[in-house]
């Protein structure tokens, strides 16, 4: 028999072979015993509840079904839940921390593409080049192959609403860039920003001081409508919104009307709703910029997140403190 603590994959089933490849799946079960065939849609199935009974570590992942506390009374073994994913709220309640279940996230390995995405609107918007390609190809023409004036990223600047995962990494990823980025978060302080390498300004004075504004704050009661006629209004003539966060925390008719009006102009990769209504204005708006949830992890990135369920298997087993551990404490005011 096995010395390998058992596991049971809980996500939608299609996601298994996504995000553990052969060689990544090879990866983790060295370190647990976990059958790919067999994965929990329903904890209410017969066959499920037996492996239940049985499992150590729990690998969650999109559509995980509720981990409520009967689940969690017919799993009197579990110790571990790996997220292979971002964030845990839709699936995990308060009891599991309470019974002194461990819980990691891939959120951080999740925060790169996204990162990645912003940097390259980022430097994108600021040459103009999505509009430019709209101008081209409704007019078959173009204004020359001289200089552009109003455009260019030397200077330009860059305002970071939230110190997330994704907001620190976007960061980062502008450190090689003549762009002058800045920082607004309620839960930053000046020192905090200071080794991140940016000024921290309230959200007001980010929005009238910023030529791209890029949203990674999370969705709670208080971000909801964060970005709304007010916020808008503040930003210049020509700015450029970016959210990749929650579409929530935008208000569209107020955006709708900035862009109808030609000040603004809006890359979103969420919306509110997702996905985006067929007789939506932000389909057809030139100031619009839309891409359907595609940011995060997507293709072979996905390989990525069950590495890093993999290798917090490998740090639970021998003993190491998990890299990734999902605090309690936090998880409100996180993504």
């Amino acid at each position: 028999m096995s010395q390998r603590p058992q596991a049971l994959f809980a996500m939608t089933a299609e996601n298994v072979p996504q995000v553990f490849p052969p060689e990544v799946l090879a990866r983790l079960q060295e370190a647990v015993d976990i059958d790919p065939a067999l994965v929990a849609r329903d904890f209410a199935d017969p066959g499920v509840r037996e492996a239940l009974a049985r499992t150590e570590i729990l690998v969650t992942g999109w559509g995980c079904p509720r981990l409520d506390e009967a689940v969690l009374d017919a799993a009197p073994r579990l110790r571990a839940v790996l997220h292979s994913a971002g964030s845990v709220k839709s699936f995990a309640i308060p009891e599991i921390w309470r019974r002194g279940i461990a819980v990691s996230s891939a959120a951080a390995a999740n925060a790169l593409p996204v990162a990645e995405y912003t940097l390259a609107m980022i430097l994108l918007a600021g040459k103009d080049v999505l509009a430019a390609r709209d101008r081209m190809r409704a007019t078959r023409t173009s204004s020359g192959w001289g200089v552009v004036p109003g455009i260019g990223n030397y200077g330009r600047r860059v305002g970071v609403i939230g110190a997330s995962r994704i907001g620190r990494r976007v960061l980062e990823l502008l450190r090689p860039f003549d762009l002058r980025p800045s920082l607004t978060d309620p839960y930053v302080d000046e020192r905090e920003a200071a080794a991140l390498g940016v000024p921290l300004l309230p959200l007001d004075d980010l929005l009238r001081t910023s030529d791209v504004v890029t949203v990674h704050a999370p969705e709670t009661p208080e971000t909801h409508r964060m970005i709304g006629r007010r916020e808008l209004a503040l930003m210049p003539d020509g700015a450029v919104l970016i959210n990749t966060a929650r579409g929530a925390l935008v208000d569209h008719d107020a955006l709708v009307a900035e862009l109808r009006a030609g000040r603004l102009t809006a890359i979103l990769d969420v919306t509110d709703p997702e996905p985006l209504p067929a007789d939506s204005p932000l389909h057809d708006l030139p100031g619009a910029f839309v891409t359907p949830h595609l940011a995060g992890s997507q293709g072979n990135e996905l390989a990525r997140l069950g590495l890093t369920v993999a290798e917090e298997a490998e740090r639970l087993l021998t003993g190491r403190k998990l890299a990734y551990a999902v605090d309690l404490a936090t998880l409100e005011r996180e993504a």
